[in-house]
């Protein structure tokens, strides 16, 4: 048996109104190169974090985050791990297999108006430039 990355608990933020026992998948559009279809489902262990990321997301909708169980094997996100800081600070995986829905969580924090630009200004920049490609 492989060594466990990270036991969790695991959140995912969207803004997909999802139920206990839902599963989320791979096969859809990056939020942050929406040309990209994605080939792995991400998730993290901050729920801040998956706060941000659902704040972040597509849509007009609630930003949401959830408590999720990995079906299967993951690994590291290669897209932010070693890439800004050594190792996996932002506890950021990804996995092949569907991730189950445990229940939402409402205890995360919002970002602020100004924040949020700012994070929206960093990713548009990242479109912008090659070398903010995902590895998919």
């Amino acid at each position: 048996m492989g060594c466990v990355l990270d036991e969790g608990p695991f959140f995912h933020g969207t803004k997909a109104d999802l139920r206990v026992g839902d599963l989320l998948t791979a096969g859809f559009r990056s939020n942050y190169r929406p040309e990209v279809v994605m080939n792995h489902i991400y998730f993290t262990a901050l729920r801040d974090g998956a706060g941000r990321a659902a704040e972040l997301a597509a849509g007009d909708a609630a930003p949401r985050v959830y408590a999720v169980e990995p079906t299967g094997a993951f690994e590291d996100d290669p897209n932010v791990t070693d890439k800004k800081l050594p190792g996996n600070p932002t506890r950021s995986y990804r996995s092949r297999e569907p991730l189950r829905i445990l229940g939402e969580v409402t205890d995360w924090r919002r970002q602020s108006p100004a924040a949020l630009q700012a994070w929206r200004d960093r990713l548009a920049s990242l479109r912008a430039d090659e070398r903010g490609e995902i590895i998919n």
